[in-house]
């Protein structure tokens, strides 16, 4: 048995949405400001004794083996960002059940400041398709007991997966309910987060139809190594995140809030050059803090484009479409057209069609931080698409598609869906966070002669959990932009089985070797703490259809 400590890549990645300009603080002034209430909020034995505020995770489920994460806080002052505290020594140990009387792998490692006392052990030697309970210990004191799952064999069969699905988690926006959901239902085998794991934004810039529900640390937006530091800290201190952490392994990519909205492999949206640093400093910063914090491991070139097998039933294929990507076209012109403009860069291209054509899996899941099927918004009344291009970051005035996706990068769009028409490539699906809308699309060849052209995959796209949606822009009732908005793109685009434009959840994607069904559950109001869930839709793509069907039950 082995065990490693994951040190993370310095360098860049981007994130999503952009408001206004601001001014910057110091992240010393910040780390000031914050320590106070930080140690105040602590156990009276945090100055003596280590304690683990952050939870524990697991992450990257492989057949031998799993990622187990930590953050360890030694003394009351040593906070996130803080960049001081002693070495801890942090002991880790794998077993057969919950009691840990059974253990099967055991070491430990040293938690220090220059990896803000986060620790990755990178467990390899155990069993596929298995259960296991892991903890972590430093002197003398316990993490809680969390819960983690190996992939099976990749020669296994496989009669089916359960994943939760999700993105978008604004702390300022509300309580993060979806993720407590997903925690009891006691039956995934792994969730994915598919971007918006954390925002950017100063306090107050981004919250639920303009109101803070909880304001989130450090209060300025977040530049510095020491502030995104800080920003996953407070993320992770969500009871709701812990508990689905410590219930099943995720697996993460980033979209454009890790970094700043709209991010590109040059700037953002909401960057400003020199005012804010440079650019490559900050990506830098917001990388290092993401591989510090998450469970994921750091992949191809230092970014989050990966794949995970799951026996013969899957194989995932997680991209990362910020680091890579030209910079956004500004208008709906030819250039969105351009060949020498790209979403994925030429090597993660290749990379991706050259798996997706040697899979021999049933399934070829493909996670998709931004929408890949074309949406044409250009017949919609000004009453609908100025609130809808204020919720993509876009133009207000003619725009014709959103050019942070795949529409603003057509010829990489062309290019991957002819590959899987020419090379036969089936049972493609493409799992889709980032829009704050519920979708379930055909992906068209040709969406202009659809469906004549065919489709080529198939692609569900999650809510947000909290980021305002298009009815929280206007600001009326839940459902009623929805009603009004939804037949219009669906007349556009017919591509486009339903789009929910209104409400808030998560999903939970379901594969046997017929179909993957896709269920989306809705929130009932993301600023109560105490929100319930319920079922809202499902669909399904049918083994060999590449195309969507409605089905009227939950797995």
């Amino acid at each position: 048995m082995t065990s490693r400590f994951s040190s993370s890549d310095p360098s860049g990645a981007v994130n999503s949405r952009a408001p206004r300009r601001r001014t910057v603080v110091k992240a010393a002034a910040a780390t000031a400001v914050l320590a106070a209430p930080l140690a105040a909020a602590l156990p009276a034995r945090a100055a003596e004794a280590p304690a683990f505020l952050h939870g524990v995770a697991s992450g990257d489920p492989l057949p031998d083996g799993i990622l187990l994460w930590t953050r360890v806080t030694p003394t009351s002052t040593a906070i996130p960002g803080s960049g001081i505290g002693p070495d801890t020594e942090v002991s880790w140990t794998v077993a057969k059940d919950k009691a840990l009387t059974t253990i099967v792998a055991k070491g430990s490692l040293t938690a220090t400041a220059a990896s803000d006392h986060t620790v990755k052990a990178d467990i390899r030697g155990l069993e596929p398709a298995t259960d296991y309970w892991f903890r972590f210990s430093a002197g003398g004191t316990d993490s809680p007991v969390a819960h983690t799952r190996t992939t099976p064999a990749a020669d296994a069969s496989v009669a089916g997966l359960r994943f939760g699905v999700v993105s978008c988690a604004n702390w300022e926006a509300g309580y993060f309910s979806a993720y407590r959901h997903l925690a009891a239902r006691g039956d995934l085998d792994a969730w994915l987060h598919l971007g918006d794991y954390i925002y950017e934004y100063k306090s107050g810039e981004y919250g639920t139809r303009g109101t803070v529900v909880r304001p989130h640390a450090p209060a300025n937006e977040i530049l510095t190594l020491a502030d995104y530091r800080t920003r996953h800290g407070r993320y992770k201190t969500d009871p709701d995140l812990q508990a689905l952490h410590h219930k099943a392994p995720v697996v993460a990519i980033w979209d454009d809030h890790e970094f700043a909205d709209n991010a590109w492999s040059g700037g953002a949206v909401n960057h400003t050059e020199g005012a804010e640093g440079t650019w490559t400093a900050r990506q830098a910063a917001a990388k290092q803090a993401y591989f510090e914090w998450m469970p994921v491991r750091p992949a191809i070139e230092g970014t989050t484009y990966r794949r995970l097998r799951f026996g013969k039933l899957a194989d995932l294929s997680l991209l990362d479409l910020r680091s890579f990507r030209s910079q956004q076209a500004s208008t709906a012109s030819g250039s969105v057209d351009d060949p020498d403009r790209t979403i994925t860069g030429r090597a993660q291209l290749d990379w991706l069609k050259s798996g997706l054509k040697a899979s021999d899996t049933t399934w070829r899941l493909v996670g998709n931080s931004v929408m890949i099927s074309p949406f044409a918004v250009g017949s919609l009344s000004a009453d609908l698409l100025k609130p809808l291009a204020k919720l993509l970051g876009l133009p207000q005035e003619g725009i014709a598609l959103n050019t942070d996706q795949w529409d603003g990068y057509t010829d990489d769009r062309r290019e991957l869906l002819a590959h899987l028409r020419s090379n036969a490539i089936r049972n493609t699906v493409f799992l889709t966070g980032d829009i704050h809308m519920a979708w379930a699309n055909d992906v068209p060849v040709d969406a202009g002669t659809y469906p004549l052209s065919a489709s080529a995959a198939t692609e569900f796209v999650v809510t947000s959990m909290t980021s305002d949606n298009l009815d929280d822009i206007v600001k009326v009732p839940e459902g009623v932009v929805s009603a009004i908005a939804s037949p219009v793109i669906r007349a556009a685009n017919r591509h486009v089985h339903w789009v929910d434009t209104d409400r808030h959840g998560y999903g939970v994607l379901d594969v046997t070797a017929t179909r993957a069904q896709m269920d989306y559950y809705v929130i009932s109001d993301r600023a109560n703490p105490n929100a319930t869930s319920s079922w809202t839709r499902s669909y399904r793509t049918p083994s060999g259809s590449q195309t969507v069907e409605r089905t009227y039950d939950p797995v």
